[in-house]
């Protein structure tokens, strides 16, 4: 199993739109498509502003597969143009667990 983090940084002031874009437009196809979500959080202290979700998938292939089909929905596109307006930077990682991780 690997795990994609990805980590973006709002503008200020638009946390709440972001997370109601995501929530009504981003959300549901992500679920759909991708399928895995570990979980989903906004910070409160040190870096502020920066919403992070972690998604499981069972190998890169998968990944791949799936980040086309998400890049491919008749429905992404609309979630897009809600919210790159709202986005001032985004890092991605692939994690994998060590073997006595619990989420291994």
């Amino acid at each position: 199993m690997i795990y994609e983090e990805r980590i973006y940084t709002i503008k200020i002031g638009a946390m709440a739109e972001y997370l109601q874009n995501y929530q009504i437009l981003g959300f549901p196809v992500q679920k759909q498509v991708l399928g895995h979500l570990i979980g989903f959080w906004t910070t409160e202290i040190g870096g502020l502003n920066k919403v992070v979700h972690i998604w499981g998938y069972n190998d890169l292939d998968e990944r791949m597969e799936k980040r086309k089909a998400l890049a491919e929905h008749p429905d992404w596109p609309k979630y897009l143009n809600a919210a790159l307006p709202l986005i001032i930077d985004q890092e991605n990682r692939l994690l994998t667990p060590a073997s006595f991780s619990p989420a291994n």
